[in-house]
């Protein structure tokens, strides 16, 4: 599967979804809070990003009265092995462009 583009809003979600945990699973609003980015950024993220196989999701099984079920979201393995290279190579290639300005 392709690796999706890695912008910054990507970076933000996926650092929100790197962040969760397993009994404290991301849910949108949540996502949206945490990354500091609109729903109608967050959820087309989401959806490439369960498109490539890096993220799963499911409803929620005992919803609260007042509001509809939430819809929870989280990094697979292979995502979080994904995710994890594709920050580290994005972390070099910027050290590399840091270096190269320093240097001239």
């Amino acid at each position: 599967m392709a690796t999706p583009r890695l912008t910054k809003p990507t970076i933000g979600v996926l650092e929100v979804l790197l962040s969760a945990q397993d009994d404290d699973p991301a849910w949108g609003l949540k996502i949206c809070m945490e990354a500091d980015l609109g729903s109608g950024t967050v959820y087309p993220i989401l959806e490439r990003l369960a498109n490539n196989g890096w993220v799963t999701s499911w409803s929620e099984t005992d919803p609260h009265p007042g509001r509809p079920p939430r819809r929870f979201y989280k990094l697979t393995d292979m995502g979080r092995l994904a995710t994890d290279v594709a920050l580290k190579e994005r972390a070099a290639r910027q050290a590399r462009f840091r270096l190269a300005e320093r240097l001239t």
